[in-house]
Parts: C-alpha cells; structure tokens; sequence
C-alpha cells in the first residue's frame, strides 16, 4: 500500500505550496488576494466571501492557501467531444484571460491531482504575458465524470488531443512534472503537429505502468485506492517531502492535494485507470522530435538525478536545468525559477535562473 501512494512520487502532493510561504509574506498577500477576488476573509470589519465554482466539492471552503483559492476561483468546464463516451465531458480547466500570437503554454500536473498544484507559477506566467493554460488529466481534477468514461492512458491521450482540437487549436509548449511528463511524451509523440515543444520537471518517465497492480481483483484495487485517498496517507506524504513546515500549513496542503477527490467518481476512475496497466513511455522517449527542456530539483528523493542525465541522453533535441535546494516538485517549491526558465524557453532564450 505505500507503495501505491509513494510509487507515483509525490504526485499525492499535487497541491503543496512550500515556497508560497517562504517567497513573500503571506499576511499581506492574503489581503491582496482577498481584495482582488473575493476571498473569504475579513479586511477592517468587512467580510468578503469567495466566489468558488459550483462543481468543486465543499471542502475547498476549507482551504486557506490564497494562491490555492485564488485559482479555484478560476476553474472552468469546458465541453469536449469524445467518441468513446456518450456526449461531451465537460472538462475542468483553467483558461488563460487572453489570447495572443505566440504559442500557448499548457499545463498538465502530476498523478492523482488537479490543476491547483500549478497555483504558484501560474499567475507568475500570466504576469509575463505567456497564454497559458493549466488542464487537468482525465479522470484526475474536476470535470464531470458522471457517465464514467475509460481512464486508461489512450483514453487520457485522445481526451486531451480532443480539448487541444476544440479550444486551444494552436502547437503549444505541454509542461508535464512528474508522471505528467509520461502523458506529454505520450501525447507528444502520437500527436506532433499539437505539440511546439516540451518542458519535463522531475519527470516519471521510466517506470512500467501500474505494475502488479493491475492484476488486482476489483475489490483490492478499490481498497488500495481509498487509502490512497486518506488524509493520513497524504498528510504523511507531504511530511516525508517537506522539512520545517508547520502541522497546520502541511494539513492545508493536505486538504489542496485531495480537493479532487471528493468527486464522486473519482475512486472509480482511479482504479479504471490502475487496473488498465498506467503509461509505460520508456520505447517512446527517443521518438520525441521536439525540442525539450528538462528541470530537475537537485534535492528530489523520489526520483533520482541519475535519471534525468538518462533522460538527456535519450531525448534527441534536449537541454537540463537542475534547481538547487528543490525537491520533486519545482513549480511547487521554487515557482520563481520554473516560472523564468518557462518564460525563458518559450522565448528561445537558454535557460537561466
């Protein structure tokens, strides 16, 4: 069972927010948060109350991560036609408030999570004025699986290509941390003309799929996958990863990291995609033809640094930036260096911090 929940990396993290508090005072940032969006917060006697989608579950009520709430408050369905379920899945998303010439960027997250874990680059994107879309995988996050469609890695690939076709409709740079970056590489290689180029972070590229667990027997992979949804599993996860955090800010991230699953269906899509076997991409890396950058966090115990010079190697057209003091999740914990080397190589600048 931990290895169930420690397999995927910090994936189970997906909405951890070390640097928010370290990178600038979070007092005052609440405030401004609060006046620019409508959080939930009293500011001199005046209670101002957030304004969060009527699809996320109730629990994001809870949440007091600004930057977390700030983002939910953004989150959008948008339709998305696929033939292999009945009708469009209205499919959750974060839509950048202009479009302009150049490529898109377009953000994809780790297992098991959802969109908020890019809370504190995002906006820094945004700010520099990158198109910039954060989407969440098929059957992770929150768009509405009511009328449960396959979650296997196919299924995941066609449903993004089909939201690219819809609504982005431009080559755009796929960002992919973790086993995000196996659903870029995939999707990459099997759909190039959507992709410009390809940013990995940390990347879970060379295990094989969902191992022995997809031949567990129906009712063992639903037991796994809910103490894969336990509080303490995840919170315990997040302890294991960060160090000097307080117990209050680590049962925050907590409640970030498993917002998502409180959607009804989301232990169903879960073990859908468990039991079909995950990605298995290691045959495909060498086929990718894009231009890549790789970021690494220096101090990532999850997936070791070997890997990423292995990861240089085997992509044709690839360069490697590795962040000092950072763990598995750069756009988490340094959000200001993965934001500059985004910004960066979408530019055609080499990357620097």
């Amino acid at each position: 069972m931990v290895a169930l929940a420690l397999g995927f990396s910090s994936n189970l993290l997906g909405g951890t927010g070390l640097s928010c508090s370290r990178s600038m005072n979070l007092m005052g940032f609440r405030v401004l948060c609060a006046e620019r969006v409508g959080i939930d917060c009293e500011i001199n006697g005046d209670r101002r109350l957030a304004d969060f989608p009527s699809f996320l579950p109730k629990e994001v009520h809870k949440i007091k991560d600004p930057f977390a709430r700030t983002l939910a408050q953004r989150i959008q369905r948008l339709p998305v036609q696929v033939g292999f379920s009945e009708g469009c899945i209205m499919s959750s998303c974060v839509k950048p408030k202009v479009q302009n010439a150049t490529n898109p960027v377009v953000l994809l997250h780790c297992f098991d999570s959802s969109c908020l874990e890019w809370r504190c680059t995002y906006p820094l994107l945004e700010d520099a004025g990158l198109e910039t879309w954060a989407v969440d995988i098929l059957g992770w996050g929150f768009s509405d699986l009511e009328r449960l469609p396959p979650c296997n890695s196919a299924s995941k690939r066609y449903h993004l290509y089909q939201l690219w076709r819809t609504h982005i409709k431009r080559p755009m740079i796929l960002v992919g941390p973790s086993l995000g970056a196996a659903v870029a590489i995939d999707f990459a290689v099997n759909f190039p003309e959507a992709v410009d180029r390809l940013i990995l972070i940390d990347a879970s590229v060379y295990v094989e799929g969902t191992g022995n667990l997809r031949k567990l027997p129906s009712i063992l992979a639903y037991a796994a996958v809910s103490f894969l949804k336990s509080f303490p599993l995840r919170l315990y996860a997040n302890l294991l990863t960060f160090d000097g955090i307080s117990l209050s800010t680590c049962l925050d991230w907590t409640n970030v990291g498993r917002l998502h699953c409180f959607l009804p269906w989301w232990e169903d899509a879960t073990v859908s995609f468990m039991l079909s076997g995950g990605y298995n991409v290691t045959n495909q890396i060498k086929q990718v033809k894009q231009k890549t950058l790789i970021i690494w966090g220096q101090q990532d115990n999850i997936i070791s640094n070997k890997l990423a010079l292995r990861l240089k190697e085997d992509l044709p057209n690839a360069i490697m930036h590795q962040i000092p003091d950072c763990g598995h999740l750069p756009h988490v914990e340094k959000p200001d260096s993965v934001a500059k080397l985004i910004i960066e190589f979408t530019a055609g600048s080499p990357p620097s911090c």
